[in-house]
């Protein structure tokens, strides 16, 4: 049972650090909290983790990230040991962390936007992927798109 114990601990750890940078950490918090309000020390490991999230935020190296990942892991482990939390228990709480974590949507980087081809003088649509849409243009003077089917039509596709 050690083994499994660690095991359980290392990826809910790997989970829980991968969260506090993410708009899901209150979230995370939560159901971590769920687990430690067994303990007598829930506030002060509830504390402990913010200000781990804190030093993840200001310093987000993979030294740091692999030494607050250890310090997650004792946490955890100490739950299952203390018997404050089974394995069962823990593994229901790491589900949940991991669906959060793979419906978080963390930005990949910058966004930077450009328009070309001259002036615009209507609302430009900016967003991740759009398919299948179309659009009727139809300006001042312009015959109604039934008169000239498809000459109005702009398809947006892409990415």
């Amino acid at each position: 049972m050690d083994t499994a114990f660690t095991a359980l601990a290392a990826s809910g750890a790997t989970t829980l650090v991968s969260l506090m940078v993410t708009d899901s950490w209150v979230q995370a918090r939560a159901l971590v909290g769920r687990l430690f309000a067994r303990t007598h020390s829930s506030d002060a490991a509830l504390t402990h983790l913010e200000a781990e999230r804190a030093r993840l935020l200001a310093d987000d190296d993979a030294a740091t990230t692999r030494e607050i990942t250890d310090r997650c892991q004792v946490l955890l482990r100490h739950l299952l040991e203390s018997g404050s939390a089974t394995g069962e228990e823990l593994h229901d709480v790491l589900s949940s962390l991991r669906q959060l974590a793979n419906e978080c949507s963390t930005p990949l980087g910058p966004v930077h936007n450009t328009i070309n081809g001259g002036v615009q003088h209507g609302p430009v649509i900016q967003s991740g992927r759009i398919t299948g849409l179309t659009f009727h243009a139809q300006g001042p003077g312009s015959p109604p798109p039934s008169q000239h089917p498809g000459a109005n039509d702009h398809r947006l596709t892409g990415s």
